[in-house]
Formats: C-alpha cells, structure tokens, sequence
C-alpha cells in the first residue's frame, strides 16, 4: 500500500503530466462545470465513474456511496441530486451498480452491523421482496448477480418518484434516467433497459 506521501508524489507527477500533454488542462477545469449527466454509483474502489466510460473531470457531475442506493431521507444524497438537476440543469442520471458489489452481498446474506446494516436495511428488503426470484437461481453467485440488477432497477424507481425529478421530467427536454451495471470481469457496461428509452 502506498504511503500518503507517495501519494502526493503521485499527485505532483500526474499534474506534471496533464501540463505536458495539454497545457490548458487545469485551466479549463477552473471554468464553471457543464456537465450532461448525474452518475449514481457504489463507494467501491474498483468501479472509478469517469475513467470507466472514459471522460475527463468536468464532464460528469458523481455521488457514490456503499452499494449505489437512493434514499429520499439521504440528506447528502439528495442535495447532490437537487444540485445536478436545478442548477447544473443535466440532461440524465444514470444509477449505475456493479457485479460483485460487496453492500449487495452483505444485503443478501446478513451480518452487516450497525450504520452499515442500517443504510443497507432497503437492499435487504429488496432482497425478501425478491426471495422467490432469487431462490430461483442456479447459485450464490448468480442471486447475488442478479441481486446487483435488481437493486439498480429500484433505485432507478426510487430517483424517478423523488419531487425534484419527476419536475425535471416534465421540463422540455425531460430529464433521462439509466440504469447500468458494470462488469468488474471485463470492464463492461451494460444497460439494463429500466430507465428511458433514449438510453437504449
């Protein structure tokens, strides 16, 4: 593990770097931020938005947090979402969770502990809501793939009936909503077809 001060040599390396191959790059970035999309995606350090679908910083407004949820009583949460949407004015939110996401796993199997099983309480349920569906599935591994699908589809849901987006829907042009999934196996997207169709 890199110590912190090899960290910040990493950091004045890769500034360095920016400069030399374009020399107006952090200029750029003091402007005013423009970005067309809101991403909503896990905590998890394998899954980084920008680089995943190959943008700059500056080109996507991101809040992530353990498991990619969305909850109305999340105060952070829905600043970031009534931020992106009423000032920022982006054209989408794409939700976007990951195979092998370990808040999905500790949603379907148990043992999570104190604020981290409270946060994931609505993961668990989902996860008795869809216990037939899931029993269905050949292993552990794929009720846990699957779990990880079902889970953005609900968030999706759950961002389409917050007031800020269903306000934002009806504007001209209506603001989008997308859900993906990414493949830590072979660093694929996918869209699973729960959001608009413009997306497909």
């Amino acid at each position: 593990m890199p110590h912190l001060s090899e960290l910040l040599a990493r950091n004045r390396a890769w500034a360095a770097r920016q400069v030399a191959g374009d020399a107006g790059y952090f200029q750029r970035l003091t402007d005013i931020q423009r970005p067309d999309y809101l991403w909503i995606g896990c905590s998890d350090s394998r899954v980084p938005a920008n680089q995943i679908v190959d943008l700059d910083p500056g080109q996507m407004f991101v809040h992530r947090n353990v498991a990619n949820q969305v909850s109305p009583g999340d105060a952070n949460g829905m600043a970031v979402v009534t931020y992106a949407v009423e000032v920022l004015e982006v054209r989408g939110i794409i939700v976007c969770g990951h195979y092998g996401c370990g808040g999905v796993r500790a949603a379907l199997a148990g043992g999570a502990r104190g604020v981290v099983a409270e946060w994931l309480d609505p993961l668990a349920e989902l996860a008795r809501v869809h216990r037939a569906a899931l029993a269905a599935e050949p292993d552990d591994d794929s009720r846990w793939a699957r779990l990880c699908e079902l889970n953005v589809a609900a968030q999706v849901r759950r961002l389409a009936a917050t007031e800020v987006v269903r306000a934002a829907r009806r504007r001209d042009p209506p603001l989008t909503l997308h859900g993906w999934i990414y493949d830590l196996r072979d660093g694929l997207l996918r869209d699973l077809a729960v959001g608009d169709a413009e997306a497909r």
